[in-house]
C-alpha cells in the first residue's frame, strides 16, 4: 500500500533518508535540442535511471518519462512530462527523479506550481544536482531561488541570441525561415531554386500585369499546374508574403519580428519603418525587377486602402456567397471543396450541415458548376436586349471610373489650399507690421486652417475615388468580356 505525504514526512523526521523508504520510483529526463550531444545525453539518462532505481532495494521501478528536442521554457509541448503528471494524479508513483531544476523547468512559476501539485497527490521530485527532495517542507525556498537562477539563465541566453542577431544582420547575413519559396540559403546567403522563382515570376507577372486579384491569380496557378510544396493550391496568405517580401526584388531585410518577452514564444512583427532593409543582389539575387516588385505593391497597397474603407461594405468572398439561404434553417450556404482524384470540386452547403454533418440539415449540398447551369438558363430566359444592356453596365462603370475627372479635382483642390495658405502669411505680416491686432488675427487665421482641413479631408476621400476609378480602368476590357458572357449564357 502506497505512503501518503503524511507518513513520508514522518519517516524522515525519524532520520530515515529517502533510500530506506519503501517507495515506486520513476524519473523525468529531457533534452532541449536535437543536437547529437544532448541526444546522447538523454540516453545515458535513459538507461542510468532504470539501472539506479533498480539498485535501491526499498524502490519499485516504475517506467520512466522523457521529452527529446524541446525547450524546457514552457511544459504545455512536453506530451510525456503532461503524461507524468497525469499519471502521478492516478497514483502510479510516489517519487520522480530529475537532474536538475533546468531539466524540469526554466520558468520559476511552473517548477513551484508542478511540484505543489505533484504533493497533493502524495509524490515528491528530487532533484539530484541540485540536491533538493520536496519531500522536506524547506524545499519549496530552496527551489524558488534555485528556479530563479534558473530563469535568469535562460533570459541571459535570450540576450545572448539576440546580440547574436544584431552583429548577423549588420553583417548582412540572411536570417530567418530556411523556407524561403524560391530560395534555398547557403552560409547566411540566398541562392535561387530556379523552379520555383519561375512560380514567383509568374505571380508578379500576372498580379501587376494582367489585372488580377489574389482569388483570380490562385485559380490561374492551379490551372499552369503550379501549386505550393505539398501540392495543394496557394493560400491568399502565401500569395502576399511573396508580393510584398522585399527579398525578390534583392533587397535584404531584417528585423522584421521581435519577441515580446523571453519566456513565451509570442512574437510581434514590427512596422516597415523599423526593418533594416537596402539593396543587396549579393547576399539577396532578384528573382523580379525593382520595377516589377514596386508595380505589384503599389497595386496592392490601392486595393488595401479602398477594402478598409469603412463606407464601403464587401458581403461576398465568392460568387455565390451569401447569396444562397438554407430553407430550412435560414442561414447562408457556405463554400468548401471536396478532393477526388479527378480533381477538386467547389460545392455550397447549409452552415448547420458543414458544422454538424447530415444530421443536422436535409437541405442538399450543390455543385459550383450546378449553380452556373442554372444561372445560365436564367440568364437565357430573362435576359431580352443584351447589346443594350451590356452598353448601359458599361457606361455606368465608365463614368464611375473616369480617372481624370478625379484627378483635376485633387489638383485644384490643392491649388485652393495653397491659396489659402498665402493669405495665411500675408495674414501674419499685417500682424507683425500691427495692422491687425492679436485677436482679430487668431480668429482669421483659425478660419483658414479649418478651410485647410476641411480641404485635406477632400483631397483624402478624392485619392480613395480616385484609387478605385484606377481598379476600374484596370478592369474595364475584362469586365467587358466578362459582361459579354454572361449575357450570352456564359457564365464563367
Amino acid at each position: 500500500m502506497a505512503l501518503d505525504l503524511y507518513e513520508i514526512r514522518k519517516l524522515l523526521n525519524q532520520g530515515k533518508t529517502i533510500y530506506d523508504i519503501p517507495l515506486r520510483v520513476t524519473s523525468y529526463s529531457r533534452v532541449s535540442s536535437e543536437k547529437d550531444e544532448q541526444i546522447h545525453s538523454l540516453k545515458n539518462q535513459i538507461e542510468y535511471y532504470p539501472r539506479f532505481i533498480k539498485s535501491i532495494s526499498n524502490w519499485t521501478y516504475v517506467e520512466g518519462y522523457y521529452d527529446e528536442g524541446i525547450s524546457g521554457k514552457s511544459v504545455n509541448k512536453r506530451e510525456d512530462f503532461l503524461r507524468m503528471m497525469d499519471d502521478a494524479q492516478k497514483g502510479k508513483f510516489d517519487l520522480i527523479l530529475t537532474k536538475e531544476i533546468a531539466r524540469f523547468a526554466r520558468n520559476t512559476v511552473d517548477s513551484i506550481s508542478y511540484t505543489q501539485k505533484l504533493l497533493t497527490c502524495n509524490v515528491g521530485v528530487l532533484f539530484e544536482s541540485d540536491n533538493i527532495n520536496t519531500f522536506f517542507q524547506d524545499s519549496e525556498l530552496r527551489l524558488t531561488i534555485m528556479s530563479s537562477i534558473a530563469q535568469d539563465e535562460l533570459r541571459k541566453l535570450s540576450e545572448r541570441v539576440k546580440f547574436g542577431f544584431r552583429r548577423s544582420i549588420e553583417k548582412g547575413v540572411v536570417l530567418g525561415n530556411d523556407d524561403i519559396w524560391g530560395y534555398k540559403k547557403d552560409k547566411g546567403k540566398l541562392i535561387i531554386v530556379e523552379k520555383e522563382a519561375e512560380i514567383v515570376r509568374t505571380i508578379f507577372d500576372l498580379y501587376a500585369n494582367h489585372s488580377m486579384g489574389l482569388r483570380t491569380l490562385i485559380t490561374n496557378l492551379e490551372e499552369k499546374g503550379m501549386y505550393n510544396k505539398n501540392g495543394n493550391p496557394f493560400s491568399m496568405s502565401t500569395i502576399r508574403y511573396i508580393l510584398t517580401n522585399p527579398k525578390y526584388k534583392g533587397f535584404y531585410c531584417g528585423n522584421k519580428t521581435r519577441k515580446l518577452d523571453y519566456r513565451f514564444n509570442d512574437m510581434k512583427r514590427l512596422d516597415s519603418s523599423e526593418w533594416v532593409m537596402y539593396k543587396d543582389e549579393i547576399s539577396v539575387p532578384p528573382i523580379v525587377s525593382e520595377e516589377l516588385w514596386n508595380k505589384a505593391n503599389e497595386k496592392l497597397k490601392r486595393r488595401s486602402t479602398k477594402n478598409s474603407n469603412p463606407n464601403i461594405r464587401y458581403d461576398g468572398r465568392y460568387t455565390y456567397s451569401g447569396k444562397i439561404i438554407c430553407g430550412e434553417h435560414n442561414v447562408s450556404y457556405q463554400r468548401t471543396v471536396y478532393r477526388y482524384k479527378s480533381g477538386n470540386k467547389e460545392l455550397w452547403q447549409c452552415k448547420k450541415y458543414k458544422d454538424m454533418g447530415k444530421k443536422a440539415c436535409n437541405a442538399p449540398s450543390i455543385y459550383t458548376y450546378e449553380l452556373n447551369y442554372i444561372m445560365k438558363q436564367v440568364y437565357s430566359n430573362l435576359i431580352k436586349d443584351k447589346t443594350e444592356i451590356i452598353r448601359k453596365i458599361m457606361n455606368f462603370y465608365e463614368n464611375c471610373g473616369n480617372e481624370k475627372k478625379l484627378t483635376n479635382k485633387i489638383e485644384m483642390t490643392k491649388i485652393e489650399i495653397n491659396d489659402i495658405l498665402k493669405k495665411k502669411d500675408k495674414l501674419l505680416s499685417l500682424l507683425m507690421k500691427e495692422i491687425i491686432s492679436e485677436n482679430e488675427f487668431k480668429n482669421r487665421n483659425d478660419e483658414y486652417n479649418l478651410k485647410v482641413k476641411e480641404l485635406e479631408n477632400n483631397i483624402n476621400q478624392l485619392n480613395i475615388e480616385e484609387n478605385k476609378a484606377k481598379d476600374i480602368s484596370e478592369n474595364i476590357q475584362t469586365l467587358r468580356k466578362m459582361i459579354s458572357n454572361m449575357m450570352k449564357g456564359r457564365i464563367c
